[in-house]
């Protein structure tokens, strides 16, 4: 037997799919919550690289996700962190692929002033501890610049304020590049201002400012607030030209004041830090002339007094003369008598050295006899030397001495072959035929050592010493042992060769 299936239940509830339901959710959400303001903290703030933002908004009982979209990003104002307090503005909407529900942004405000410094007081401390504020960072002004930067706006009675006051103390020549001074976007155009004036290369078509000023009026610290994002005040801290920040009144105090090099309390402040007063230069200058012409009219009387003691310290030059005059009177009356007795001892030297010196005649006469006397050993020279010469050529017989030395010659080679004749002689081998030797050659004349050179029935010619028979070999002798063939000695290396030496015979 086979169980049947139970019938289906039937109910009356109508059925909808897990699209149409999260349809729904979404629709009475955005239909119930279409425009709200929402507090809370932020939490887990993602800037995504498609631009949208991503966060969460909680308190101490829920939390709620939050996105803004790309579109709404760059109108928020600020760029939001880890803790800061908001309000926010949108709509409540759900998305379906994960059943979350979530608020759309389209705006965000800071959750009070008390908000607002805490995250100044916590933005403060992250860039001192960078040290962005420390004290040798910041460089000195410049006396008198030639080129003041100012970075405001160009409507507002700031920059009047500031020309005004240049007028005033030390006209010179202002840059200004105009700037919103709050609001969206505010802050990235007053930092690309701040780079855009260090980026002008010095001596270019445009000058380069030697002081920036950057300026703003008073106001709220919302209003403020774009002075205190990070990207101005890493600006004002990178800038080469030294920064002034003149933002809003005395009392007002943002970030970038402890970022630049001087802090004006107003706008019209950082003008008369810029520049000096002009008119006290010019008195300064006309004080100072005064002082050195002074100061020159009393060197030139000291001077003068002293040289005065030095002239009385001087004899007269008329006494000076009158002694001068007196001594050259007496030397020219003693100058002829010194001119008598200098004229008479050279006189006397010279008679002196006369007599000393010998009479011409006499030393002619006795250089002739010396003469004389040396051309007659000079005469007996030259015949003794012919006399000995020609005595030397009278024994000198060219035809004697050459025959004789033929004849010498010819005997002692004649001596010398004879003496090599009989050495050859004596070690022919033709003596050892006349001892009864013989000498056995083979048929191609080669002598035969051994009797394994000459087989049965070879021909061999036997020397004698009074002649040679010609012979047939027949076979070895009865009782002769053979010989072995004599082993040859091995060839001795050629001195720096390879091969072996050969011999003579």
């Amino acid at each position: 037997m086979t169980a049947e299936a139970p019938p289906l239940p039937v109910h009356n509830i109508a059925e909808y799919t897990v699209g149409e339901i999260a349809g729904a959710v979404k629709r009475t959400l955005e239909s119930n919550f279409e425009r709200i303001r929402v507090r809370g903290e932020v939490s887990r703030p993602n800037y995504h690289s498609s631009g949208h933002l991503y966060l969460t908004l909680k308190d101490a009982d829920a939390a709620i996700d939050a996105v803004c979209w790309r579109g709404s990003v760059n109108r928020l104002g600020m760029k939001l962190e880890e803790g800061m307090e908001v309000i926010v503005t949108g709509r409540i909407s759900s998305y379906p692929r994960s059943s979350k529900y979530q608020i759309v942004l389209e705006a965000v405000e800071l959750a009070g002033e008390g908000a607002l410094l805490k995250l100044l007081e916590d933005r403060r401390r992250k860039l001192a501890d960078e040290g962005l504020f420390a004290a040798e960072r910041k460089r000195a002004l410049p006396y008198l610049p030639e080129v003041i930067g100012v970075v405001t706006s160009p409507t507002g009675a700031v920059i009047r304020d500031i020309l005004h006051r240049l007028a005033d103390r030390f006209p010179r020549h202002v840059l200004l590049w105009p700037v919103p001074v709050q609001g969206d976007g505010a802050a990235e155009k007053i930092a690309a201002a701040i780079e855009g004036f260090n980026a002008l290369p010095p001596g270019g078509p445009i000058p380069r400012p030697d002081v920036l000023i950057v300026a703003r009026g008073g106001g709220s610290l919302e209003d403020l607030w774009c002075f205190n994002e990070e990207v101005v005040v890493r600006a004002a801290a990178a800038s080469d030209i030294p920064l002034i920040s003149a933002v809003g009144h005395e009392t007002d105090t943002t970030l970038i004041d402890f970022a630049s090099d001087c802090r004006a309390p107003t706008p019209t402040a950082a003008a008369e830090m810029a520049v000096p007063v002009r008119a006290e230069i010019v008195a300064k200058v006309m004080d100072d002339a005064r002082r050195m012409v002074a100061a020159m009219e009393r060197t030139w009387e000291q001077r003068r007094v002293h040289l005065s003691g030095l002239a009385r310290g001087l004899p007269e030059p008329a006494r000076l003369l009158e002694q001068a005059n007196q001594r050259l009177d007496a030397v020219t009356d003693r100058l002829p008598g010194a001119m008598e007795r200098f004229i008479a001892r050279r006189a006397e030297r010279v008679d002196a050295l006369g007599k000393q010196v010998p009479n011409p005649k006499a030393a002619i006469e006795q250089a002739e006899k010396d003469i004389v006397g040396c051309a007659r050993q000079l005469g007996a020279c030259m015949k003794a030397f012919l006399r000995h010469e020609a005595q030397r050529l009278a024994g000198l017989d060219s035809g004697i001495r050459l025959g004789n030395a033929m004849t010498r010659s010819l005997a002692d080679g004649t001596a010398r072959l004879d003496g090599l004749g009989k050495l050859l002689e004596s070690l022919s081998y033709r003596r050892v035929l006349e001892r009864g030797f013989a000498l056995v050659r083979d048929a191609a004349g080669q002598p035969v050592v051994s009797a394994a050179g000459a087989g049965p029935g070879a021909a061999i010619e036997i020397e004698l010493s009074d002649g040679a028979l010609s012979a047939t070999v027949t076979g070895a002798a009865p009782g002769a042992k053979p010989k072995p063939p004599a082993r040859k000695p091995a060839p001795k290396p050629k001195p720096g060769g390879d091969g072996p030496q050969g011999t003579l015979l």
